[in-house]
Parts: structure tokens; C-alpha cells; sequence
């Protein structure tokens, strides 16, 4: 595995749009994360159907044609800087095979953020466009608006990514060691419901593999990991990043499965990295190279995630 194509970082005033590829938006959440991101001197812009809702489906933002089309529009748009997701839920993945990859290719490199849901849109984006992309809090997130360390660490990431190219987790080995490699994942429910489709890449070969999931208890964690294993998707992973697991149940519970399927990997595992569903959740980058210390709780990049 191969760093991917590192975007720009951002300027005061750069233009960011907001876009909602997944569940439904509540109005007043997005509104306290657009003054958050002025606060930071961006020009946010809200595209149409943000505000939607599916009039069938009502766990989707709107159609997925009209998902799609505020994505690619967006990130075809030559005066965005960066499209951020507005929050996950659910439905990236029914509005995938609608973009025109070519086009968005053809736009060039900006800066991609969500996570959740959004890990489909991280798999299409680092095959279909070899872009790295940002694992991070997104603009109507609770945790986002909310949380000053989160928002501190995404806004460093975005304007001084070389201030942050070490991230201090805080974290504590399972299995201990070092480990180099490319960064990817998100979230394993969705990680295996990948696997097959059309963006989603074959392996795990050479990376660092992040994970991370909300609602998603015991067996149902053991099944992911447990069809990825069967597949052959870990065959080949340096080291294992494991995040939050918000409502997944007691981490007492969890850490036995996770020592259990993926100690057998021979590669260092460190646990609670602060990043996805957790307060003061870390942004990180995918499609870069990087070094994992387990024992240190720290993940070191050998370069800033953006240029």
C-alpha cells in the first residue's frame, strides 16, 4: 500500500461546502457547526438538500440522486476548498455508484472530512481518486460542536497540518510493538459491508488500519472482524488502531473479542486512540504513511496529512 495524493491545506477565507451523503440534519446543529467553522474565518456554503428528508426513507437525507449530486457539485465546484459531511447515520453507501468519478477526479485534490457512515466515501475516494482524506468530526456533529478539543485538533489538521503530524493519544497497548505502514479504515460494520463492492479496496495489505463503531454490540463486532478475517481483507496489516465504541457495551466486554481476533494478526494493536464516536475525538488521516508505537499511545506521519 501507497501514501495516496495529499490536498491542500486551508487559508482564512477558503470556501468549504457542507454536504449530507448520509442521515437527516438537525437545522440547529448545522447551524452552531457553520458558526463554529466562521469563527475559524471560512466561508461555509450549505449545499441544496442538507436540509432534506427522504419522503419514504426517512433515515436518509434526502434522495440519492440528490445526495449525490450536492457531493459531486460540490467537489466539482472550482471556487471549494474542502466538502465536509454534515453527520453519518446512514445511506453513503446507496449513493456511491452515482457519483461520475471521473468528473470529481478531474477536479482535482480538496480536502474530504466525515466519518461513520462516511467510511464508504473514504474507501471510494482513496480507490476511484487516490486522494487522502481526513477521519474527523463533522460540521452537525454533537460531538463536534460541542467539544473544544475536537474542534481544536480538526482546525490545526486543516490550517497547520505540520503542528499535528505526531497525534498523542494517550492510548494503551494490546499487543505491543511498532509498526509502519499506510493509514485507512473507519468503521468495521461498515469496513465489512464493503467488501465486494465496487470502490472498496482488496485488502489491508501494508496499512495501519483504524476502527472504530457506535451501536454495535459484542457478536455483531465479532462477525465484522470475523468476516474480514475470513476474507483475507487483514491478510497483510501492520498494526491495529482501535478507537471508540460508543454503545457497543462495557469495553470489558470487547477487549477479550479484540484480543481474541486480531492478537492472531502478529501485528502491534493499541486500544483507545480517542478517535470516531468519543467525545474529543482526534481527526485523522487516511492514505498516509505513518509510524504506530503502541506502547507510546502515538502515531507519527512522515508527513503533514495536507500540503
Amino acid at each position: 500500500m501507497t501514501s495516496l495524493r495529499r490536498p491542500p491545506r486551508l487559508a482564512p477565507g477558503a470556501r468549504v461546502a457542507v454536504v449530507a451523503p448520509s442521515g437527516p440534519v438537525p437545522e440547529e446543529r448545522l447551524q452552531s457547526g457553520l458558526d463554529v467553522l466562521r469563527g475559524w474565518d471560512l466561508d461555509p456554503v450549505v449545499a441544496p438538500h442538507v436540509l432534506d428528508r427522504h419522503g419514504t426513507f426517512d433515515y436518509l437525507a434526502g434522495t440519492d440522486a440528490d445526495r449525490a449530486a450536492d457531493l459531486q457539485a460540490a467537489w466539482c465546484d472550482p471556487s471549494v476548498d474542502a466538502v465536509l459531511c454534515a453527520r453519518g447515520g446512514y445511506g453513503a453507501q446507496r449513493m456511491a455508484d452515482l457519483l461520475d468519478w471521473e468528473a470529481m477526479r478531474a477536479a482535482g485534490p480538496k480536502v474530504f472530512v466525515g466519518f461513520s457512515d462516511i467510511t464508504a466515501l473514504h474507501e471510494a475516494f482513496a480507490t476511484r481518486l487516490g486522494l487522502v482524506t481526513l477521519h474527523g468530526p463533522m460540521a452537525a456533529g454533537a460531538d463536534f460542536i460541542k467539544n473544544a478539543r475536537a474542534q481544536e485538533h480538526l482546525k490545526a489538521t486543516l490550517f497547520a497540518p505540520e503542528t499535528v503530524r505526531t497525534i498523542v493519544s494517550g492510548a494503551t497497548s494490546l499487543v505491543p510493538g511498532r509498526a509502519r505502514g499506510v493509514t485507512l479504515g473507519g468503521s468495521v460494520s461498515l469496513l465489512a459491508a464493503e467488501l465486494g463492492t465496487p470502490h472498496a479496496r482488496r485488502s489491508a495489505h501494508g496499512g495501519l488500519l483504524c476502527l472504530e463503531d457506535v451501536g454495535e454490540v459484542a457478536y455483531r463486532l465479532d462477525r465484522c472482524l470475523t468476516q474480514l478475517l475470513r476474507a483475507g481483507w487483514l491478510d497483510g496489516v501492520r498494526g491495529v488502531l482501535l478507537g471508540s465504541w460508543e454503545a457497543c457495551g462495557p469495553y470489558e466486554r470487547l477487549r477479550p473479542l479484540f484480543a481474541d481476533r486480531l492478537g492472531g494478526l502478529g501485528v502491534p494493536v493499541v486500544e483507545d486512540f480517542g478517535f470516531g464516536h468519543c467525545e474529543g475525538a482526534l481527526t485523522v488521516p487516511f492514505g498516509t504513511a505513518a509510524e504506530l508505537d503502541a506502547e507510546a499511545g502515538t502515531l507519527t506521519l512522515d508527513e503533514p496529512a495536507l500540503r
